[in-house]
């Protein structure tokens, strides 16, 4: 079987890339459940296109890249669901969130920490960013290595570089991400 076919054994997906798949979609959509469907969902997509993928790119990338559309696809599903119906003034669609005893229908969901959430949000943006400024090669060593889990025997492969390649990359994007994290704002750790 050639490497080709054995990038499309859709036996393998699941086995082979599915945690890192599901990591992905968890950092995205916040939620076990949405990011298990958008994994799922890929899978399906991936299989139902497997005729149509030339081996360009490694089959995790080609199914990350799936996995992008059913994202942004359960995004806006729950855009879609939250919002008010059009049909309904705003004192009509106001009165529907409340009982007659002046409860909520739905219970509010626990707020948790707004700033540290924001906070969050923050070096998560700061974070992409920074990543998106590293070479190619960097970022993808760091990604597999720190999102992804993977082992360095297996980064190597997937990359074809060397295990002293790989561990230069590695070394070389941590004290970038640092350095770029640390002008953006986010201190040393233990610094006041």
């Amino acid at each position: 079987m050639n490497a080709l076919m054995s990038a499309l054994d859709p036996h393998a997906w699941l086995a082979d890339h599915g945690d890192y798949l599901f990591r992905v979609a968890r950092r995205q959509l916040h939620s076990d459940e949405l990011a298990e469907d958008a994994v799922q969902e890929t899978l399906l997509a991936a299989l139902a296109a497997q005729t149509r993928y030339a081996g360009d790119a490694s089959p995790r990338t080609w199914l990350t890249g799936i996995l992008k559309h059913k994202i942004i696809d359960a995004i806006r599903r729950q855009l879609r669901e939250t919002e008010i119906p059009r049909d309904v003034d705003g004192e009509e669609a106001v009165d529907r969130l409340f009982q007659q005893d002046g409860h909520w229908v739905e219970p509010l969901l626990p707020w948790g920490n707004p700033q540290r959430e924001a906070e969050l949000s923050q070096l998560r943006r700061v974070l992409d960013d920074c990543a998106g400024r590293l070479k190619p090669v960097m970022a993808q060593v760091l990604s597999l290595r720190e999102v992804a889990g993977m082992e360095t025997g297996d980064i190597c492969k997937e990359l074809a570089i060397t295990p002293t390649n790989c561990w230069v990359l590695l070394h070389r994007a941590r004290l970038f991400m640092r350095q770029c994290l640390e002008l953006n704002g986010f201190a040393k750790a233990g610094a006041a």
